[in-house]
């Protein structure tokens, strides 16, 4: 098998509740690389689409407690592992967004056109989702960005705990429990056995190991000439921003289509994950038609 492709698909380390949801899902395809780029699609095909955009190292289960709710709000929900994550190949040239973004819209005018579609992008994801809106602005007809980076607001990753290598099984289990703690999730609580092993079974699945824009201002730069409307929800405890809220709204009212900010009370920088109720209103009504 190209190493372009995962050696083994993503549901077969997924545990009873994901693949409960997984269920639920239309498979498609589009050409992605020497592959395949693998989207799941919820809700009926006439609905209006939305497209959501997981992290880095993530997958369609990114948004395992988002997507059911969107479809029964009215939206055909179109989530695919990102080239490079999941079940999804490489893309052809480049190991960042800027080589994601252009995948995506190739996927999007196979499966619906060339109709503009509302996109949601988390972290990377919403990274990738305004390079995309910047790239092709008749694609994207409103973006919501997610604890998005490429902001210039940081110069380093946060420390994680080495998992690699780890030959026993509770030690790579503690290691990925305690990344979830560092980076995505700020409740003790949040970090239940099903993030755990959402945890585990993507980062395995992570062939892009070059991404650096995330650390460079890039989303910042870009985001002044978007034709299309944005908004953004962020945890208001993501570790990633905690200290520069300030900051982030001062960067997002540079861009003259931008909106709302919101700030989502106790949920860190998953927070579609930490507080989906919240995250789901707020995302609706941020799309809903003026």
């Amino acid at each position: 098998m190209s190493s372009a492709t995962p050696s083994s698909p993503l549901a077969s380390d997924l545990p009873p509740q994901a693949l409960r949801v997984l269920a639920l899902a239309t498979r498609l395809t589009t050409p992605c690389g020497d592959g395949d780029l693998v989207w799941h699609a919820w809700g009926k095909a006439h609905d209006e689409p939305l497209v959501l955009l997981h992290g880095g190292s993530g997958s369609w289960t990114h948004w395992i407690r988002n997507v059911e709710a969107l479809a029964a709000a009215g939206r055909r929900v179109l989530v695919p592992d990102l080239p490079g994550f999941g079940d999804s190949a490489r893309p052809p040239d480049g190991q960042d967004a800027d080589a994601v973004a252009p995948a995506i819209a190739d996927g999007l005018q196979a499966l619906i056109g060339t109709a503009p579609v509302d996109v949601i992008g988390f972290s990377f994801g919403g990274l990738c989702g305004g390079l995309l809106a910047a790239a092709q602005p008749e694609r994207v007809k409103r973006l919501v960005l997610v604890g998005a980076p490429g902001l210039g607001l940081r110069d380093k990753r946060l420390t994680l705990t080495p998992w690699r290598g780890v030959e026993d099984a509770d030690k790579r289990t503690a290691a990925h429990r305690k990344n979830l703690a560092t980076l995505m999730l700020h409740k003790p609580e949040s970090i239940d056995d099903l993030a755990v092993a959402l945890q585990a079974a993507n980062v395995t699945r992570d062939r892009m190991h070059r991404r650096r824009l995330a650390l460079t201002d890039i989303l910042a730069r870009t985001l002044p000439a978007l034709a299309c409307p944005f908004d953004a929800i962020y945890g208001e405890c993501d570790a990633l921003y905690v200290d520069t809220l300030l900051q982030l709204q001062a960067v997002f009212q540079t861009a003259p289509r931008f909106g709302e900010l919101v700030l989502v009370p106790g949920a860190g920088h998953w927070v579609q994950y930490e507080a989906p109720d919240a995250f789901q209103r707020e995302a609706l009504r941020l799309l809903a038609p003026a």
